[in-house]
């Protein structure tokens, strides 16, 4: 019995591993397995070299694994590029008609028990199902309810070509690879942008804007699957530019409203950005990192837009940042960042990247009963006659009524403005109006989120992490060997507040920061707020997910004195 496995399914884009993929992964998560999906695809939309991975254990797996057990070749490309990953006693599972010869190859006639090519990609997944000891009719329920939707026939035939892998696999008597008993109950299959979709409907958006760029689309998709139930509106622009300016005017007409895109469509937003701050709109903006510059590897991971991000707008307002490490607090943090724009009046960042935003994590589901009610505009005036957009207030957030609700006038401009919102270029009221937006900066500070400690009380050695390098530097301090590693995980990355994290970095004798990326950008930041004694970086910027072994590796010699 195995406590962990890594399967690993290769093979072209079209066809069909990452629907045999998903099948397997949410016949696990049914029957208890913990799982941890990462995926690799090529930007094209046919051809291509594509992976799926599925690590799943009886305990929980939180990082991906370079070390593969079984190999699911749908290919030839596959076996060559992934057999010096294949453990000593590993497994790949490939077509008969492949031409190769070697040890640890079983061959699988799959033409032969598929009708057509269509369903070839289905005896993967009987095979997959026997071999690791799943119930047959976990991945028969899983079929039914993905294909349920097709016309009877379909889903029948597909049943059918699962008996029959599933028999053949059983045929072959093949040990070693039998799963042991899980210990969990059955949990959700989310990415971090399902995470973010759950959260931002629990939030009640009614707009989403968006122009399609990898790793973001899925959010306004799956946004625009449920808009005709939820009331959502969700509206793919001509370019980056509009969809910006059309969320900002969605939020002025009273819509709690969100952007979805990556960095080079970020790029193109900026002065949309800085429109929000002018005009205290609020508006959440989730941009999905991808290796630059430019085009850079658009279906890859990195989290290289941090800085980007943090000063994108010209001229001088607030903004928070967060940066959420798994699929759960990617719902929480979309909630509080919705609550939070409306309450500071003005832009709030939520930053994944593809990694994050494509691995599929088993969860606990979310418990609906503690969500709070996100704030919302105001809704009534005491004096219409007399209303004024931009209020001078102490606390700098301005009575925010919606237009056409009430008979008051909300006027609003990108310029600079009078209290009541119409234009000017009177100098004294510029000054006051500068200061009234930057004491909003007061709301962001007093509603940050700490960051999370993990590890012993007085720890030698501490890593410093945030976003999706979560998961594999959580497993990196669990596989330390002794070595009295402790972990800091920040999910808001801006506005700082240095008393939550000073006192970590007074005793460790080294302070390694773990970041996808290569300058160290979020090391940068934090020495901004505090000195940090024998700071050392672990960058990875390749276009792969960290993971922990990576990470030990490393810190091993850096341990040694080596680079």
């Amino acid at each position: 019995m195995r406590k962990e496995l890594n399967i690993l399914i290769g093979g072209e884009a079209g066809q069909g591993l990452v629907t045999v993929g998903e099948l397997l992964t949410k016949a696990l998560i049914r029957s208890g397995y913990n799982v941890h999906v990462t995926q690799s695809y090529m930007s094209r939309i046919r051809g291509g070299h594509n992976t799926y991975s599925v690590r799943v254990g009886v305990n929980k797996v939180a990082s991906p694994v370079s070390a593969i057990d079984i190999l699911v070749a749908l290919n030839k490309e596959t076996v060559e590029l992934h057999q010096h990953n294949v453990t000593s006693n590993g497994l790949i599972l490939k077509d008969q008609n492949i031409g190769l010869k070697k040890e640890g190859l079983v061959n699988i006639p799959f033409k032969d028990l598929a009708p057509s090519s269509l369903f070839e990609n289905v005896v993967g997944l009987g095979f997959l199902s026997a071999l690791i000891g799943l119930d047959k009719s976990m991945p028969e329920g899983c079929i039914k309810s993905v294909f349920g939707q097709k016309k009877p026939d379909v889903v029948q035939k597909n049943i059918e070509v699962l008996n029959s892998a599933y028999t053949f696999a059983q045929g072959q008597k093949i040990d070693g690879f039998r799963l042991d008993k899980s210990r969990e109950e059955p949990g959700l299959m989310l990415t971090g942008n399902d995470g973010v979709v759950l959260g931002a409907m629990a939030a009640g958006v009614g707009f989403c804007a968006y122009y399609p760029m990898t790793p973001s689309t899925g959010i306004p998709m799956s946004l625009n699957a449920r808009g005709d139930e939820l009331g959502i509106v969700v509206e793919q622009a001509e370019d980056e530019i509009a969809a910006i300016n059309m969320a900002i005017g969605a939020s002025y007409a009273g819509a709690r409203s969100m952007v979805a895109t990556s960095g080079g469509g970020f790029a193109l937003m900026c002065e949309g950005i800085s429109l929000a701050g002018m005009t205290e709109t609020p508006v959440v903006v989730v941009v999905g990192q991808r290796p630059g510059p430019a085009t850079g590897l658009p279906t890859r991971t990195e989290q290289g837009d941090l800085n980007l991000v943090l000063y994108a707008g010209h001229g001088e307002f607030p903004r928070a940042i967060f940066g959420p490490g798994n699929p759960e607090q990617c719902f929480d943090l979309t909630i509080k960042a919705f609550d939070l724009a409306e309450r500071s009046q003005g832009p709030v960042f939520i930053l994944t990247d593809q990694y994050l935003a494509d691995s599929y994590r088993n969860i606990v589901p979310f418990d609906l009963s503690e969500i709070k009610e996100v704030a919302r505009p105001h809704d009534q005036c005491s004096d219409p006659e007399k209303y004024e957009r931009y209020a001078l207030t102490d606390s700098g957030v301005s009575p925010r009524l919606v237009p056409t609700l009430g008979p008051y006038l909300v006027v609003l401009d990108s310029d600079e403005h009078y209290p009541d919102g119409h234009i000017t270029e009177d100098l004294e009221i510029r000054t006051k109006m500068v200061d009234k937006r930057l004491k909003k900066q007061a709301v962001l500070d007093a509603d940050i989120v700490p960051p999370e400690y993990f590890g012993p009380d007085k720890p030698e050695k501490l890593l410093v992490c945030w976003g999706s390098t979560l998961g594999p530097a959580m497993e990196a301090i669990q596989n330390a060997d002794q070595q009295n590693v402790g972990l800091l995980h920040f999910s808001q990355v801006w506005p700082l507040n240095k008393e939550h994290f000073k006192d970590y970095f007074s005793s460790p004798e080294k302070v390694v920061f773990v970041e996808s990326n290569a300058w160290g950008q979020f090391r940068t930041l934090i020495e901004r707020e505090v000195r940090v004694e024998n700071a050392f970086s672990i960058l990875r910027y390749d276009g792969l997910p960290m993971d922990a072994g990576y990470i030990l590796d490393r810190l091993d010699m850096l341990l040694q004195g080596r680079k």
